[in-house]
């Protein structure tokens, strides 16, 4: 396995200790997550949503009507891949996943897929283009026509012009004209801090900057997810004060302009002994997803690697 495989599956691999805890990290208008379950497993949702390989990256589309996912399975372009998985509407069960077409797999690493309004798509990839990618993992975006399919993708450019750098970016989310996602080393530093980048063009983005009140020193912080007001933050971390390897954590703003709270573990309701990444927010922020590593083959209902979970809360809760 690579190091980036081994990577991943660290990465790939919610009640809080406190009801007070909760209500700080989702904040004063959501219930408490629920208890996460695997994805495949709510009635309904196809059985391959999950497999015996690396399934992980879970988000919705802004519609909440398709699903994306990055995965190794059988089938795909070579390394890890982005599938897609769809439903006729928000109250029907999840299909099963398709592996999307070139531009946007390679045989190269594809992964971290964030959908945006207008048919955009922002991912990381680990293809080499000469004089184009950066480092260890670039952020791309495309359009999906229609008509036409996927366009080639583009390159975000590299720091200090660009979001992408000689580390390994991950985790784009976009936000009301800014790009949140991390920056990090690999194994055996494998340490990473959060960014946040500003639009300047037509998907164009300008130098980034690190998010010091959420960055831990020493610790693995990756993978942010925005929710759509830009006022809470969901991302992975292996900081102290967690349940074990990397956990999902989060963190609320009054205001986009107001700097992020400290951050709370979201719990044993949603992490374990094992290893929770990539987190994602539904639009209307009532779905967590996330992906979960483990030995394949222990626990209840354990089928792979790493697994897709999801879990849930209301509006209105204290």
């Amino acid at each position: 396995m690579s190091i980036f495989k081994r990577a991943l599956v660290i990465a790939l691999v919610i009640g809080a200790a406190s009801s007070g805890a909760l209500a700080a990290a989702a904040g004063p208008h959501f219930s408490a997550w629920s208890l996460a379950q695997k994805i495949d497993e709510v009635a309904g949702n196809h059985p391959d949503l999950n497999t015996p390989s690396l399934d992980g990256c879970p988000i919705q589309s802004p519609d909440g009507l398709s699903l994306y996912m990055a995965s190794n399975r059988p089938g795909g372009k070579g390394g890890l891949d982005i599938w897609e998985a769809t439903r006729a509407s928000t109250s029907d069960p999840w299909g099963a996943p398709v592996n999307l077409p070139e531009p946007i797999n390679s045989e190269s690493d594809d992964f971290c897929p964030t959908p945006i309004h207008g048919n955009g798509l922002l991912f990381v990839s680990r293809r080499t283009i000469a004089g184009v990618t950066c480092g260890l993992g670039d952020i791309y975006f495309a359009r999906r026509n229609p008509a036409h399919g996927w366009s080639e993708p583009q390159h975000l450019g590299c720091d200090p012009d660009g979001p992408n750098s000689a580390l390994d970016e991950q985790g784009p989310s976009y936000v009301q004209g800014r790009l949140y996602f991390s920056r990090s080393s690999v194994p055996p530093g494998n340490t990473g801090e959060l960014y946040v980048s500003d639009k300047n063009g037509d998907m164009s983005f300008g130098a980034a900057s690190p998010i010091t009140e959420l960055n831990d020193a020493g610790a693995n912080d990756i993978q942010p997810n925005v929710r759509k007001d830009g006022r809470e933050i969901v991302f992975s971390s292996n900081r102290v004060g967690g349940l074990g390897g990397p956990d999902i954590w989060s963190a609320t703003r009054a205001s986009v302009d107001d700097p992020w709270s400290a951050p709370v573990n979201l719990g044993p309701n949603v992490n374990t002994g094992f290893g929770e990444s990539r987190p994602s927010l539904s639009w209307d922020a009532q779905q967590l997803l996330f992906g979960r590593a483990g030995p394949p083959g222990t626990g209840e209902g354990a089928t792979g690697m790493s697994d897709i979970y999801v879990s849930t809360r209301d509006k209105g809760g204290n």
